[in-house]
């Protein structure tokens, strides 16, 4: 998946983007979205959501939502 997609499909179900930007190894993007989530998506296709807004943002995607560590 790409940064892209994502943006569109997120903010198809309507949550809006706030930021997109490179991220810090410059290896991917690192986007924001209104609701809290932010997705990191690499440039090799990989993606990782977190944030307050994940269960929303990953049902958009259809990928699963990494458990919390304690």
């Amino acid at each position: 998946m790409d940064a892209d997609r994502i943006v569109a499909l997120v903010t198809a179900g309507g949550i809006e983007l706030t930021d997109r930007r490179r991220n810090v190894r410059n290896d991917g993007w690192s986007l924001s979205f209104a609701n809290g989530a932010t997705v990191e998506v690499g440039d090799d296709g990989s993606a990782r959501i977190g944030g307050k807004g994940t269960k929303a943002v990953a049902g958009l995607l259809d990928l699963p939502v990494a458990p919390r560590s304690t």
